[in-house]
């Protein structure tokens, strides 16, 4: 019978092939389309907060900052300027998106890899050599176009090229892209912070030019998914491929499926119209929440709290960069637990346990900034010890938002899309991303000045809210071929009624045996 939230997974055909060497070294290549978005998070924070870029360009800011009195801790940051420039970014993504599903879906994975790395490197240059705002709006809005055209290829790609059995980790692989760019981001802003002159933002925000130029360079080099292949009519070709990447010749059943769920796809004219079919709701309504609960999670609060917190203990003047390299080191080492365990654990399990870890760290973290600051926000020292122990909170935050919703929010929109829908949903997936991303980053330090800690709370429910979600809606998908996928839907207590027998591989006679360890109802 139908599973509770699908747990383990509705086994498919099992596919033969290996994690060749040649997939390992393709997926590393592909996964670094990740570096651009985080070095932009990374770099953009770190620049803001240098004085020479403040009075170069935002010189009222910088006034306002400098001469401000107010004894309000939650409003001492809130900078509305400033963080226009900074998520007017996600903006432009979101656009960009759009337009990839077509690029993506007619040409292919490469080439919108390849737009993504041109655009941001042109955006990199522009911003490095800025001598006027409008300049690095500009290069915002051109490194925007790149991350919305990089972020709606790589996560498909990874997750068409890896094998069934080792494609969480693989595709893990650009979160963990993600997180090493911040990291990179982070050290720089560091150094080139103290460079005489303060001309160290140029070095900062031109540097840009490097993570474009490694995915530019790697999308010339790397091979079409013979999903992508087949789907432009490269039958041929993408049997060979799929040979090459499996390291066996014993292909068919699994060429079989992708040139099936192709023909599927070309009787679909208007994709985007097509998600709107009763039975992808399972996957719309993943397309939609995903992004929306990952981005609820209140990590831009937790991320934005700790220089403040860092500075306590004593990193002096150098506080708000050297706490983001702390951070980001933990963001990176937390995401390899991931890739370790995501194959081995399940996506649900990461979710779930993430969801808790993230709940208890929040309320510590409310309460023990409410009992220092209090709801009037009043200043004051806080003893080593304590602040040693709210940045300890904020850690274990960090760790579990990394091996959990940080990376699993963008693995799970891109294996369970259909092929005659999957570009057009991933569209749905970072355009979701990039709109919240945009709305929370343009609006959390107004709520923080208005919810003081409890806007710490606010997001602690939101975490609540999307643990049950995952807990009742969302099937385990380790294990399972992605063109496969639809017996998971099938085998779900909810979902089951949205997909009609025609749905299902191989003619509606998919293996609907349940995985081993299946609550059932």
């Amino acid at each position: 019978m139908p599973a509770v939230g699908g747990i383990g997974p509705a086994n498919g055909t099992a596919y033969p092939g290996n994690l060749t060497p040649f997939v390992t070294i393709t997926c590393i290549v592909a996964a670094m389309g990740g570096l651009i978005f985080g070095y932009d998070i990374g770099i953009s924070g770190g620049v803001t907060s240098m004085d020479s870029f403040l009075k170069k360009f935002f010189p009222s800011v910088y006034e306002k900052e400098n001469a401000d009195t107010s004894t309000n801790q939650y409003c001492k940051f809130n900078s509305p300027t400033l963080t226009m420039f900074t998520s007017s970014l996600y903006l432009a993504a979101l656009l960009a998106s759009l337009v990839a599903s077509s690029v993506t879906r007619l040409f292919g994975r490469r080439l919108s890899m390849l737009i993504g790395g041109i655009l941001f490197c042109i955006g990199a240059i522009v911003n490095g050599f800025a001598e006027a705002v409008w300049m690095l709006i500009v290069g915002r809005l051109l490194l925007g176009f790149g991350i919305g055209f990089a972020n709606q290829s790589v996560p498909l790609y990874l997750s068409e090229m890896a094998p069934y059995k080792f494609r969480g980790a693989l595709n893990i692989g650009f979160q963990l892209s993600i997180t090493i760019g911040i990291l990179v981001a982070n050290v720089l802003n560091y150094f080139f912070a103290k460079i005489k002159g303060g001309w160290g933002w140029r070095l900062s925000l031109g540097g840009a030019v490097v993570p474009a130029l490694i995915i530019t360079i790697g999308s010339l080099l790397l091979t079409d998914t013979p999903n992508s292949m087949i789907e432009r009519g490269q039958f041929e070709g993408a049997k060979k491929k799929l040979i090459k990447i499996r390291g066996v010749d014993n292909v068919d059943e699994e060429y079989e499926d992708l040139v099936a769920a192709s023909e599927a796809s070309k009787k679909v004219e208007h994709p985007w119209r097509n998600l709107l079919q009763t039975k992808y709701r399972p996957h719309l309504t993943m397309a939609i929440l995903i992004p929306f609960f990952q981005q609820l999670t209140g990590i831009n609060v937790i991320m934005f709290y700790a220089p403040v917190l860092f500075k306590t203990i004593g990193f002096g003047s150098d506080a708000s960069l050297m706490s983001a390299v702390i951070t980001g080191l933990v963001n990176v080492l937390a995401t390899l637990v991931s890739i370790y365990g995501v194959d081995k654990w399940g996506r649900r399990f990461l979710f779930l346990e993430g969801g808790i870890q993230m709940l208890i760290c929040q309320i510590a973290v409310a309460a023990f900034i409410g009992a220092k600051f209090g709801v009037n926000g009043e200043p004051g020292e806080l003893p080593k010890w304590y602040a040693v122990v709210v940045v300890l909170f904020i850690c274990i935050y960090v760790a579990g938002f990394a091996w959990s919703w940080g990376p699993l929010g963008w693995l799970v929109p891109s294996e369970i899309f259909p092929l005659e829908i999957r570009s057009a949903a991933q569209s749905i997936n970072v355009s979701v991303n990039m709109i919240f991303t945009f709305l929370i980053a343009q609006v959390f330090l107004e709520m923080l000045c208005h919810m003081k800690f409890g806007l710490f709370l606010f997001f602690a429910f939101w975490v609540v809210v999307m643990s049950i979600f995952i807990f009742f809606f969302l099937p385990e998908t380790k294990g399972v071929p992605i063109e496969e996928m639809a017996i998971v839907w099938k085998n779900h207590w909810y979902w089951e009624k949205y997909i009609p027998d025609d749905a299902l591989p191989h003619g509606g006679n998919g293996n609907l045996e349940m995985g081993s360890g299946v609550k059932s109802v």
